[in-house]
């Protein structure tokens, strides 16, 4: 493939794939408007219908997703940003008021998980219903809301991982990174002589593949799952075990304060060990209530 690429193009040299001119937004008459953005809210409504559909399985009213996705998306942005701003509190702590300006990127997925649990716990609290049940069926929304919106990534030209020379791995022209300090200085010692590109691990794409994987089981256990609230440990074990890994390759980590240690890590393989714990710890006790109602 060539040296020099134009600034919009993307390209998969290992799969032989080069795209050309691949937008990163468009002019509505004097306003932006990003693909990113786009994607995001594409990937929220696919999600609500999702978890639409999954309330018609387990016989809850679809009605009640839509009353609490309204509460639960405008939560979940504020989780996302404030979790984003207080691990990156230097970039924010002497203009207040750009903590606002969402527009400039800096949302996190971990805050937007957690806004959208405590929605959960309250709103069921709220209208008096089990919020495992309902947790359940929003979860399976919420990952696949994931999987689309990872692709406002590809279009924004960030979130990725170390070089590398695998079947994935993706070129983007330099000028066209959406935060040049994400460039490592091991990506930058592998960018060939002459070259305006770099090399890198698509870890975007590697986190929509995993996230498909649980979303498909998920589905399918919907149906089959022994007590309210296990497809929501399915969720937060399967998608921890994989932000664990793909957070290890990423470049543009969030980090403990004072530390090389990146959060969602921490917060990953914690979410996966305690996940699979309390479903042991579920399991069991349903097998012994099961045998002492046939003694």
């Amino acid at each position: 493939m060539q040296e020099i690429m134009n600034a919009m193009d993307i390209a998969f040299p290992n799969l032989g794939i080069y795209l050309k001119n691949v937008p990163s937004g468009f002019k509505l008459g004097d306003f932006d408007i990003y693909l990113y953005g786009i994607v995001i809210w594409v990937g929220v409504l696919a999600g609500i219908l999702m978890a639409e559909r999954a309330a018609k399985v387990c016989g809850m009213d679809p009605d009640e997703i839509w009353d609490f996705a309204i509460w639960a998306v405008v939560f979940s942005v504020i989780g996302a940003r404030m979790y984003y701003v207080i691990f990156e509190w230097d970039s924010y702590k002497n203009d207040l008021w750009s903590i606002l300006n969402i527009r400039n990127g800096g949302l996190a997925i971990y805050g937007a998980v957690i806004g959208a649990f405590i929605t959960c716990f309250v709103f069921c609290k709220i209208k008096k219903r089990n919020p495992f049940q309902l947790a359940d069926c929003g979860v399976q929304g919420l990952i696949l809301g994931q999987i689309i919106g990872r692709w406002g990534n590809f279009f924004n030209r960030e979130v990725f991982g170390e070089y590398t020379d695998n079947l994935f791995a993706m070129r983007i022209p330099i000028e066209a990174v959406a935060h040049p300090s994400d460039i490592t200085a091991n990506i930058q010692s592998h960018i060939p002589a002459g070259a305006n590109y770099i090399q890198v691990h698509p870890t975007f794409l590697y986190e929509g593949l995993l996230n498909l994987v649980i979303f498909i089981f998920m589905a399918w256990y919907h149906k089959r799952k022994k007590f309210n609230g296990e497809i929501c440990l399915i969720y937060l074990g399967g998608y921890g075990i994989i932000r664990f890994f793909v957070e290890g390759i990423r470049t543009d980590q969030l980090k403990f304060a004072g530390t090389n240690i990146a959060v969602s890590q921490i917060l990953g393989i914690s979410l996966f060990m305690v996940s699979m714990i309390i479903e042991v710890l579920v399991r069991v006790n349903i097998k012994k209530k099961g045998k002492a109602k046939t003694e």
